[in-house]
Parts: C-alpha cells; structure tokens; sequence
C-alpha cells in the first residue's frame, strides 16, 4: 500500500484525507457524541469504585490539564495508559476521551486523557510541546498519583495518533522510556495535508510538515508499537499507517499491523481496551508483553 498523494488532484486529496468521506451520509458527529457518551458513562461508573481519580496541571492554560484514574492495587503500581484525542488537532477534548478507562482499570491499567489547546489557538509544534510536557508531568508525578513511571504506554486516535507518536520521540523526556505505543488511523506524514481545508486552522508549511512527521523521523528505538485502522477508512489514511509501520520494522521496532473489520475512522478506536475486540486484545497483548517490570525495552 503506497501514498498516492503526490499525484492526485487537490479534490482528489482533499477527499482522501477526509475520514467522513467513507461514511454513508458523510456525518461523524454521532460518532464523536457517544465518545462523550461513553466517557460520561465510564467517569461516572469509576466514581463509584475505589478507584483513584485526578486532575492534574502541566502548564497555566486552562486546557493544559489530564483527567487521570489508577485502579487499587495492593502492590505492585500499575501501569499507565496515556490517551491523546484526535480532531485534526483542532477539535475534540479530554472529556470525549475517556470512554476506555473502566475497560483499563478492568484490566489493572492506570489511565490518563489529556486536554491540549486547540488550533488555531496553538500550532502543531506547541500542540506536540504540550502533549511532551503532560507526558513529562504524569512522569513526575507518577508515585504520588499511583502508578509505575517506568511502564507508561501512549496511545491515540488520528492527530491523537500522531501526537503520541512524537511523544514516543520526546528528546526532552525522562530517562525512563515509553514503553509502547498504540497507533489508531493515524497521520505520520503532514505535507500531503497542506492545502486542504483541515490546514485552514493548521497553517502548515513543507519545513514544519517535515520536522513533525512521525514518517520523516528517525525511528530507531522507538518503543513496541500496535498500528491500526479501520477497513472503512480512505486509501491514504490506511497507506499512512502501512508506511509508519514499514518504517518502524525498518529499524528495528516491534511492530503489528491490524487492518480492523467492520470499523470506520471515528469508531475503530473504541474498542481501545475493550475486551473480545481485534483492537482492544492487541493492546492487552502490547501491555502485558511489554508492560512487566522485567519486560525487555
């Protein structure tokens, strides 16, 4: 599967990276009503629970915050499961982003969705800036809120995707490495974006576009990575995660790809932990086998 991008007609781009374009009527906002749905039902279910839940601060902004929850545990800390939403980095919140933390704390994973200032307001480079500095925080604040700081794992769905990628890459981070990635129907290469009417609020340029593309990146030792995307998503954004996961393999990375049946752009991602699901199995198997205290990084 090939990135086509460069010859296709501004139309043609513009549909290919457009996700609703796969759907039926073209409507994704049901799909981005039950993530808010789902995350209300799951935040109201753990404060029932014995469940640990916080909200913690990484800059001055009021959407530099992360919604934070850790299971009880009588031992060891758990790890952590760190969510970033996507929106074309424009769109969506840390409230639409919690609909997979009763399915982590299920399975004894702490969980974090983070809020991030939106475009135009903040450009991709700040956007990717905050999401390292969250990450670095939760580090840092790992034994007071609960959690092991050495078995953190990322995770996110299309921008969200791209933004735990290049947190993945942080060169500022803590000495304790991420230890896995989970990447939804994720853009790794942002010049074919330049153009379209979702760079109207982005304002990309082809210098950017390559210094903060996952794909333009050098990816060695980058950590143990699940890719995947919906059947129903466009050719491009499918070429995307095929590309990014090629170029993991070519240096070296753990890397699975899954090209998941019956889901679309908007829903594949939730089923993130879910259990008896394609998605959520792969990311238990991601955890598990890379999540142990003696696991190999």
């Amino acid at each position: 599967m090939t990135l086509r991008w460069r010859h296709m007609t501004d139309d043609e781009r513009e549909r290919a990276y457009s996700p609703s374009s796969c759907l039926a009527d073209g409507d994704y906002r049901p799909f981005v009503e039950a993530y808010r749905q789902r995350s209300d039902r799951a935040w109201s279910r753990l404060a029932e629970t014995s469940c640990r839940t916080a909200t913690v601060r990484y800059g001055d902004a009021a959407s530099q915050t992360v919604d934070v929850v850790v299971p009880p545990h009588a031992d060891e800390a758990p790890p952590m499961l760190i969510f970033f939403h996507g929106g074309y980095w424009q769109e969506l919140s840390k409230a639409d982003s919690r609909f997979a933390a009763w399915d982590c704390v299920q399975r004894g994973w702490a969980f974090a969705a983070v809020d991030y200032t939106l475009a135009p307001l903040a450009s991709v480079p700040e956007i990717i800036e905050e999401c390292r500095r969250a990450r670095r925080t939760l580090h840092r604040e790992a034994a007071t809120l609960g959690f092991d700081p050495t078995r953190i794992f990322v995770t996110g769905s299309s921008a969200g995707a791209h933004l735990a990628a290049m947190v993945a890459t942080d060169p500022g981070g803590p000495a304790d490495p991420v230890r896995g990635a989970v990447l939804v129907s994720g853009i790794f290469d942002l010049e074919p974006l330049i153009g379209t009417s979702i760079d109207a609020a982005l304002a990309l340029d082809a210098a950017t576009a390559a210094e903060y593309s996952p794909l333009r990146l050098d990816t060695a030792g980058f950590p143990a990575t699940v890719i995947a995307y919906g059947a129903d998503e466009t050719s491009e954004f499918k070429a995307q995660s095929e590309a990014f996961a090629r170029a993991l393999r070519d240096t070296g990375t753990t890397s699975s790809t899954l090209e998941v049946p019956g889901r679309n752009h908007f829903d594949v991602i939730l089923d993130l932990a879910a259990p008896n699901t394609v998605l959520g199995d792969a990311t238990t198997e991601l955890i598990e086998t890379h999540g142990s205290r003696h696991a190999d990084l």
